[in-house]
């Protein structure tokens, strides 16, 4: 069990709870301090943290047994676990569920809106699996799904939703779709052959990549529209423009021609880039505040 536990971990990349997390908090502390005047406490926090592990769990579960038989055919992911034959879809079944029990279990101790909306995040993870088969926006469905961790932080405190709770959903969504399209690049002449759609198989992939920076520069405008509307300050200004260098370098790092460096734009620096938005708004709403 052990052993089966640490190869699921693996398949669904469990280290990269990190890409959403941080904006989850984002959420919660701009949603505390903007509507209820006051710092997320310790317990919300607490459960926010399991909420998004059973969310990103149960979601990745669901693309790797959805996409099992498209794993299969694909020679850059046919050693992902299923496919290879280490685990058996019925394991990960078994643990999506745990997982979307963890979400919910989470979610209860939050507020009612939390729980109410939990369905449109249940349909959002499986939905997303299911989009490539048909439509090049995929990408876009994708960073739908993904924007709601920060929708979630702020609902989480707030028990409701603004505008500004919408522009920072809007803000991720555009964020995440930009860099899929990026990952999406690696497997053009695939999905071409297989008849799975995607912004680079239908665009090629310099176009695509055009695209991928155009949301990114809506992704910096909307960061810097947030300044604007909430009480952020200098200390969120200085690491919305670190994050607008991390996307830059991040388009530096991959050409039409050379996609060998593909991974480092698409796990590290987006990474990072979470984390960068995450401290300074801890910094400016959090640690500058308390003295």
């Amino acid at each position: 069990m052990i052993a089966k536990i640490r190869v699921f971990l693996e398949m669904i990349k469990f280290e990269h709870t990190l890409f959403a997390l941080p904006f989850a908090y984002v959420g919660a502390i701009l949603g505390a301090v903007t509507v209820e005047k006051r710092l997320p406490e310790w317990s919300e926090c607490g459960w926010i943290l399991l909420a998004m592990v059973g969310a990103r769990t149960a979601a990745m579960g669901l693309n790797r047994v959805i996409d099992r038989a498209i794993d299969a055919r694909n020679p850059r992911t046919a050693t992902r676990a299923i496919p290879a034959g280490l685990l058996k879809s019925t394991d990960v079944i078994l643990y999506i569920i745990l997982s979307f029990v963890l979400l919910f279990w989470a979610a209860a101790q939050l507020n009612s809106l939390a729980v109410k909306l939990l369905p449109i995040a249940v349909f959002m993870t499986v939905f997303y699996s299911y989009t490539k088969r048909f439509t090049w926006a995929c990408h876009l469905i994708l960073g739908l799904t993904i924007g709601l961790a920060p929708l979630g932080g702020w609902v989480a405190v707030t028990g409701g939703v603004t505008w500004t709770a919408i522009i920072l959903y809007i803000t991720v969504a555009l964020w995440t779709a930009g860099f899929d399209v990026i990952y999406a690049c690696q497997d053009v002449e695939f999905d071409r052959k297989e008849g799975l759609h995607s912004i680079p198989a239908r665009f090629g992939i310099a176009r695509a990549l055009g695209i991928a920076r155009s949301l990114h520069a809506l992704t910096a405008a909307g960061f810097a529209l947030l300044l604007v509307l909430t009480d952020l300050s200098w200390w969120y200004f200085a690491g919305t423009l670190v994050a607008a260098a991390l996307l830059l370098y991040e388009h530096r790092l991959v050409k039409p021609n050379d996609l060998s460096k593909v991974n480092a734009a698409f796990f590290t620096m987006n990474g990072v880039l979470s984390m960068v938005i995450f401290v300074f708004t801890l910094i400016d709403l959090v640690v500058v505040r308390a003295w």
